[in-house]
C-alpha cells in the first residue's frame, strides 16, 4: 500500500512550510519543491497565513465510503469488471494471421500483396497490445482503490492536502481522493450529512442531470430531465444491478449511481426534503481558464461565450460548440475546394472531437498536443480509417486552433503578452519567471536545461540527467508554460479563498481546481461566495502588478506595454446563472 494513506483523525494544521498535515510524518507545502523554492517560502512565511488557512480547511473536511456504490462495485469487479468505468479483467485476444503460411516466410520473399497483408495484421495486434498494456496499468489502478476503499469503509477519513508549485491544491493521499477517476469521486461522500430542504432538493436534481450528461440544457430542462426518469432513479437506487440499470447510461455512471441513491432514498420519503444528504454538489467552472483571461481582458464578448455574463437565452453558452461551429465550417469550405482530409471529415466532426483541445488551448497546449487530442477522439469514434487518421487529425488540430484564436483574440493576446514576458527574464536575464499569487504565495518556475553526465562500467556506459536549479535556465519552456501556469496560479487563488469564505460561514468545502463541492442545501452560499470572490481577485490590477514584479526582478530590461482591454463590467458575474453551475 502507499505510504500516504487517508487518516483517520483530522489533520494537523499548517502553520509553516513544513509543519501541518500528518500529525508525526512530516510533509512540506510545496511537492517537489526545489531549493530556491523553499528559500522563496520560507521568505515568505508571515505573509502566508491565509494559504496555510485554506489548506487547512480542506484538510479538516470528514469523508465516508459510499458503501452502496461500493458494494455494486465490488460485485462489478469480481464479476470481470469492464462495465462503466471500470477496466475490464479479461484482455483482447489478438486476431489470428490472415494467412498462417506467411508465418514461415521471409519478408524479402513475399510478395507485395502478402507483405501488405502482414502488415496490417501486425498492425492490429500492436494496437491490441497497447490496449491490453493499458488495462493491466487501470486493473493495477483500480484495486489500489479499492483495496483503499475496503480498509476504511467503516471509518471517517481526512485528506491532507498541500500544494503544486503553482498553488494548485491537492490531496497528499494518493490513490483514493476525490480528485480522482468516476470511480474514486463515486466512493467517497462527506461524513457529515444535512437536511436537504427546498434547494437542497432542486441542486440534488440539476447535480444527478449534470453527472448524466445534460449541462449544456438550462436549469428548469435539467429539472425536468430528471422528473421525467424518477422511476429509473428510484430503480437504480433500489436495485442497481438487478433493475434498468439507468445509471450506466450517464457520462459519469458510478457517479450518477450515487446521486440516484441519494435522490431516490429522498423520494420514497413522505417529504423528500428531509432527507439527510451526504452527497457532494459540484458547481464546475465554464471553461474556467477562458474565465479568467476573459476577466483579465475585460473581453465582453469572450466572458459571454464562457458564461462570465448572463446571457439573453435560458440556456447556458457553450464554448465548445461554438468552435466547433467554427471549425466545421472551415472544413466544408475546404472540401467544397477538393481538400483530401476535409473531404474525410466534412459532417462528422462533433462537439467532443474539438473538446479537449478548447479545454486545454489556455494551458498551453502545442500543436502537437491538439493533434494527439483529436487523433485520439477520431480513433475512438472510428471517423477515418487508420491510414488517413494522422493526417486528418493534423489538419483538424490546425483548424481547431486557428478556431480559437478567432474567437478568443483578447486571450490570445494575454497569452502572448504572458510568454514574451517570460522569453525576456529568461533569454536577457537568465532568471526563472517567478510572480506572486493574489494569496502571497511565491510561485518560480521550475524549468532548467538539463544536464547530462556519462558513467562507464564494465558492461555499459550510463548517461544520466540532471535538471538542478543551479542550471541555466530553459527559456523555451519558460515561456512556453508561463501563460498556463499563470492561470493555474489564479484559479487556485480563486479556490483557497472561497474555501477560507466557506469556512467562516460553516459550509463544508471540497474542490477538484475549477469545481467546487459542497452540501445540497448549502449551493446557493457557495455559488453567492464563489463569485464574489472571483470578482474581487480581478478587480485587482493583476496584470500591472504582474508587470511591476517583473520590473522589479529585472531594472535593466523592458518590457512590453499590457495588452488593450476591453470594458466588461465584472460585476455582473454576481448575476451569471451558467458562470459556476
Amino acid at each position: 500500500m502507499p505510504i500516504h494513506q487517508p487518516m483517520i483523525t483530522v489533520p494537523k494544521p499548517w502553520l509553516g512550510n513544513d509543519i501541518g498535515g500528518y500529525l508525526s510524518h512530516r510533509i512540506h507545502i510545496m511537492r517537489f519543491a526545489n531549493d530556491v523554492q523553499k528559500q522563496a517560502l520560507r521568505n515568505a512565511h508571515p505573509k502566508l497565513t491565509r494559504v496555510y488557512e485554506a489548506l487547512t480547511i480542506l484538510g479538516k473536511v470528514p469523508w465516508i465510503v459510499n458503501r452502496k456504490v461500493f458494494d455494486t462495485m465490488m460485485t462489478i469487479w469480481e464479476q470481470g469488471g469492464g462495465v462503466g468505468k471500470l477496466p475490464s479483467r479479461k484482455n483482447l485476444d489478438l486476431p489470428p494471421c490472415p494467412d498462417p503460411s506467411l508465418l514461415n516466410i521471409p519478408t524479402s520473399e513475399m510478395t507485395d500483396a502478402q507483405k501488405a497483408i502482414m502488415k496490417d495484421w501486425k498492425r492490429q495486434c500492436a494496437k491490441i497490445n497497447r490496449h491490453n498494456s493499458d488495462l493491466h496499468s487501470m486493473r493495477c489502478d483500480t484495486m489500489y482503490k479499492l483495496e483503499t476503499a475496503a480498509e476504511f469503509k467503516d471509518q471517517v477519513m481526512y485528506f491532507p492536502h498541500n500544494l503544486d508549485f503553482r498553488g494548485r491544491a491537492y490531496p497528499i493521499p494518493h490513490h483514493l481522493n476525490h480528485m480522482g477517476s468516476d470511480v474514486c469521486r463515486s466512493l467517497l461522500v462527506f461524513a457529515k450529512g444535512k437536511r436537504l430542504g427546498t434547494r437542497g432538493l432542486y441542486w440534488l436534481k440539476i447535480h444527478l442531470a449534470n453527472l448524466f450528461g445534460k449541462d449544456k440544457l438550462s436549469l428548469s430542462g435539467r429539472i425536468a430531465f430528471v422528473d421525467e426518469h424518477v422511476e429509473n432513479i428510484i430503480d437504480s437506487a433500489r436495485d442497481p444491478l438487478g433493475g434498468k440499470r439507468w445509471w450506466m447510461k450517464g457520462e459519469e455512471p458510478f457517479q450518477c449511481l450515487g446521486a440516484c441513491v441519494a435522490l431516490g432514498e429522498a423520494l420514497m420519503l413522505k417529504n423528500p426534503e428531509d432527507y439527510i444528504c451526504h452527497l457532494p454538489i459540484h458547481q464546475d467552472g465554464s471553461c474556467n481558464g477562458l474565465q479568467h483571461y476573459a476577466a483579465l481582458g475585460r473581453d465582453a464578448a469572450g466572458g459571454l461565450a464562457v458564461n462570465l455574463v448572463p446571457a439573453e437565452s435560458d440556456t447556458p453558452q457553450d464554448v465548445y460548440t461554438k468552435v466547433l461551429e467554427q471549425v466545421a465550417r472551415r472544413v466544408h469550405e475546404d472540401a467544397l475546394t477538393g481538400h483530401k482530409a476535409a473531404m474525410l471529415l466534412d459532417g462528422k466532426i462533433d462537439r467532443k472531437i474539438v473538446k479537449q483541445t478548447v479545454m486545454t488551448s489556455v494551458y498551453g497546449v502545442t500543436f502537437v498536443g491538439a493533434r494527439e487530442q483529436i487523433l485520439n477522439r477520431l480513433s475512438e469514434r472510428k471517423v477515418v480509417g487508420d491510414d488517413v487518421m494522422f493526417e486528418c487529425s493534423s489538419y483538424l488540430a490546425r483548424q481547431t486552433l486557428s478556431g480559437l484564436a478567432d474567437l478568443f483574440s483578447s486571450a490570445f493576446k494575454i497569452m502572448e503578452w504572458l510568454a514574451t514576458c517570460a522569453h525576456i527574464v529568461g533569454k536577457q536575464a537568465n532568471k526563472a519567471t517567478a510572480w506572486t499569487t493574489p494569496l502571497g504565495l511565491p510561485v518560480i518556475q521550475p524549468y532548467h536545461k538539463r544536464n547530462h553526465g556519462s558513467v562507464k562500467t564494465l558492461v555499459q556506459n550510463i548517461t544520466l540527467v540532471l535538471r538542478q536549479s543551479t542550471s541555466p535556465v530553459s527559456t523555451g519552456q519558460q515561456k512556453s508554460a508561463f501563460p498556463p501556469n499563470f492561470v493555474h496560479s489564479l484559479d487556485s487563488t480563486h479556490m483557497l479563498m472561497t474555501a477560507i469564505k466557506c469556512d467562516r460561514e460553516d459550509i463544508a468545502f471540497a474542490a477538484v481546481h475549477d469545481c467546487f463541492w459542497t452540501h445540497a442545501c448549502d449551493v446557493d452560499r457557495m455559488n453567492h461566495i464563489l463569485r464574489q470572490e472571483f470578482v474581487d481577485i480581478h478587480s485587482q490590477p493583476i496584470l500591472e502588478n504582474l508587470r511591476s514584479e517583473f520590473q522589479r526582478q529585472c531594472p535593466d530590461l523592458v518590457f512590453p506595454p499590457l495588452p488593450e482591454r476591453g470594458k466588461l463590467d465584472l460585476t455582473k458575474v454576481l448575476d451569471s446563472p451558467y458562470f459556476f453551475d
